[in-house]
Order: structure tokens, then C-alpha cells, then sequence
């Protein structure tokens, strides 16, 4: 069994903007280890990615009574990263000290009937309550943790964003490794598919919200002709059959057409003047193209050459540390960056960055950044040293999206 931490190795977790720990998943002692890591502190809140080579159900129920009395949010991930970087198989910890965090909880059921105005209305009625408990902290984010196969994280972040007003909402959909077979996230060891849990934050600490991705549009242009918007397949493009016509433009065969070509080759759509990525998660045996996040007919797609991963990842992390360097990153990393940094030999280099900037978090089926849901990105919040004069500014804050119209 392995765990890292930074304030187990400093022995000071007074230091700590975040108290940060991992362990390996098979290890049936992982969580008391966990526990030990983060001490006597009393927290408001434990989060944790599961890696689904651990039993979810029997993790999050004993976790509940490991680290009471705080409560516990998990999700299942398809892939972890920790104090050392990219990792796989663990349970990556991380613990909110509650003289510097205030939270509250709320739970979205049964994602497939839709959301309405009632889910809105509890979205304000949550952040005002938070607002009433911490009035003297004013720094505030909201966190979403969603069910990555739910199909439902396009409307679902529309409607928290409505509620949420100003406040910025970052998040990520629950993973499988590369399964794509059950999702799942927890709270207070409660377990459920087809749901989200949103995390509404205030502290006392800085805070930057961000959303980086290093894909720049090429003028290759495609219009879905045909399509079944409500499980996000597209059937035709440029009225031929969708997989043949994407292998086509990109010069390949389409028996050819795999995760990698999807991660080398992703495409994005233009709303409200800005370019978001719509990825492609598989080809279906009829060469239906099957995609992470909303797609409709008539939607001009657009393909995207990636820049160097690494180096685009370096500048972000700098942005970030313009001013004062992050005490810690808590970051939702798509899946297909990953697998990107894997196919071009990168994967130990972006992995070393991850550390070195201490990013926590996990890869992700998509990704949330205010009212849109996209992918090939990640989102994330910065937490600065409490009470430190961080100032708000750099290029990563600044690709933080507008709140755009709905995409259909």
C-alpha cells in the first residue's frame, strides 16, 4: 500500500489550504490510512476519487463512518490524479479544514426526468443558505459531481448556472476507466446513477475558477445531417453515413477509427462567438458516431488540431502563479488528455507538471464550466494561501466561459 501527502511529509497541516492524501484501492486499509493522514483536524468536508477498481458501494459506506463526522462526496473515476501525478487504481483524498471552508450539499436525483424550475430554486435557496452561515467569506465556487453516462450534464449545468447567478460552477462527470459501463457518485454514503451532487463552497481563501484546453479550430468544416440528439448520436454527416464521412475528412479508414484517432482528432461547435469541444466517445456497429456531450442536426462541427499538450499546460499553471502560487488545484481532466499524453509520449512530462503545480482530481467522461458541458478540457478552481492578496487575473481565468445560450 502507497499514500502521499504534502502535509504528511511537512508534518503541519496548519499550512494546508487543503489537506491532500491517496492510497492504493485494493488495499482494504486504505481509508483508516487516509484518516490517519489528515489527523485530528476537523473538517466540513471530504471528497473522493474512486478509482472502479474499488468496490464504490462498500468504500463510500465505510468511508461515511471513517471520517465522521465529517461528510464525504465520491464519485468513480476513469482515472485518478494525485500528489504524484497521473495515476490509476487508487483513492485520491482530499479534506476541506473547516476553519477555512463552509459548504453545502445538494443532491440532483433521477437526472433523466429533466430539470425544471424547481431545481433552480434550490440551487438559490442552497447558496443563500451558505451565504447566511459564512457571511465573512465571500471567495465561493460551487462544485458538480455528476453521473458521466447520465446523458443529462448539458442541461443539468444550464440549470445550476441559472441558479448559481455569479457564483462560478466547475465539475466533472463520473468515469469507468475506458468501461463506460457504471458511473457513480456518493454522498453520506449514499450511492446513485443518474444523479449529480452539487457542492456549494465559501472560504476564506482566494480562489480562481478556470477552464484550459490547447485545441485550435482549422477551417474542416461538417454539418450533422442526421442525428438522435437524446443519446447524443450523430447518424449522418453531410447526409453520409457519420463514422465514414469523419474518417474521410481526416484521411482514414473508418475500420481505423478508435479512442486515440478521437483524442488526436476532436472537433468543436462555435456558440455565442466561442469554440467548446464536442468529443466523440465511440463508433456503434452501424458507423453512428456517439459523442460525450450535446449534439443536434443542422450543428456545424469543426475540427480541431491540438497544440503541444505540455507546453500549453506549463503556460496555464504559470497564469495561474502570476501572482502567488496555488496552495493546491483541484481539476477535472478529461479523459481524452489523458489518453493524449499517453499516445504522444507525454504522459510522464504532463504527469511531473500535475505534480509540480499540486493538482488533485481525477479524469473525467466530460466536463463542467458554468452553464456548458464539454470535453478534451480541463476545469478546475485554484486555492490560494487563506487571507493572501491574490489577485484575479491571467490567461487561464480568462477562458472562463460566458453563461451561453442553451445549446438544443
Amino acid at each position: 500500500m502507497r499514500h502521499v501527502s504534502d502535509a504528511a511529509s511537512s508534518g503541519d497541516t496548519d499550512q494546508e489550504t487543503i489537506l491532500r492524501a491517496s492510497a492504493e484501492a485494493g488495499c482494504s486499509d486504505a481509508l483508516n490510512t487516509l484518516s490517519e493522514v489528515f489527523g485530528d483536524t476537523k473538517l466540513a468536508l471530504v471528497v473522493l476519487f474512486i478509482s472502479p477498481e474499488a468496490n464504490f458501494k462498500e468504500t463510500v459506506a465505510q468511508a461515511q463512518q471513517v471520517f465522521a463526522p465529517a461528510p464525504v462526496l465520491a464519485c468513480t473515476t476513469a482515472g485518478e490524479i494525485s500528489e504524484s501525478g497521473y495515476t490509476e487504481g487508487e483513492i485520491v483524498a482530499i479534506a476541506m479544514p473547516a476553519d477555512r471552508f463552509a459548504v453545502e450539499v445538494m443532491v440532483v436525483n433521477e437526472l433523466t426526468k429533466g430539470q425544471d424550475q424547481g431545481l433552480i430554486d434550490r440551487t438559490i435557496q442552497h447558496r443563500a443558505t451558505l451565504s447566511r452561515a459564512a457571511p465573512d467569506w465571500t471567495n465561493e465556487f460551487a462544485f458538480l459531481l455528476v453521473d458521466g453516462l447520465s446523458l443529462k450534464e448539458d442541461e443539468l449545468a444550464f440549470a445550476l448556472a441559472t441558479g448559481l447567478g455569479t457564483v462560478p460552477l466547475f465539475g466533472g462527470s463520473a468515469g469507468d476507466g475506458a468501461r463506460f459501463k457504471n458511473t457513480f457518485v456518493s454522498f453520506a454514503g449514499n450511492v446513485w446513477q443518474n444523479a449529480a451532487v452539487v457542492t456549494f463552497v465559501r472560504t476564506r481563501c482566494p480562489v480562481q475558477v478556470f477552464s484550459l484546453n490547447h485545441l485550435t479550430p482549422t477551417d474542416r468544416r461538417m454539418v450533422v445531417t442526421r442525428a438522435d440528439p437524446s443519446r447524443r448520436i450523430v447518424k449522418e454527416i453531410n447526409t453520409e453515413p457519420a463514422a465514414r464521412e469523419y474518417a474521410r475528412i481526416l484521411g482514414h479508414n473508418p475500420e481505423d477509427l478508435g479512442t486515440f484517432t478521437f483524442a488526436a482528432h476532436p472537433i468543436v461547435v462555435t456558440i455565442g462567438g466561442k469554440s467548446h469541444v464536442r468529443a466523440i466517445q465511440r463508433v456503434t456497429e452501424d458507423g453512428e458516431l456517439v459523442f460525450f456531450s450535446a449534439i443536434d442536426e443542422g450543428l456545424v462541427l469543426t475540427l480541431a488540431e491540438p497544440d503541444d499538450l505540455l507546453a500549453h499546460l506549463r503556460t496555464e499553471f504559470g497564469a495561474l502563479s502570476a501572482h502567488q502560487r496555488p496552495d493546491a488545484i483541484l481539476a477535472c481532466d478529461c479523459i481524452l488528455r489523458r489518453l493524449e499524453a499517453s499516445q504522444t509520449q507525454k504522459f510522464g512530462s504532463v504527469s511531473q507538471v500535475l505534480k509540480e503545480n499540486r493538482v488533485i482530481g481525477f479524469s473525467t467522461y466530460g466536463e463542467q464550466l458554468n452553464a456548458m458541458h464539454v470535453n478534451h478540457t480541463m476545469t478546475g478552481v485554484a486555492l490560494y494561501p487563506p487571507d493572501s492578496d491574490q489577485a484575479r487575473s491571467g490567461s487561464a481565468n480568462d477562458k472562463v466561459a460566458d453563461r451561453p445560450k442553451r445549446l438544443a
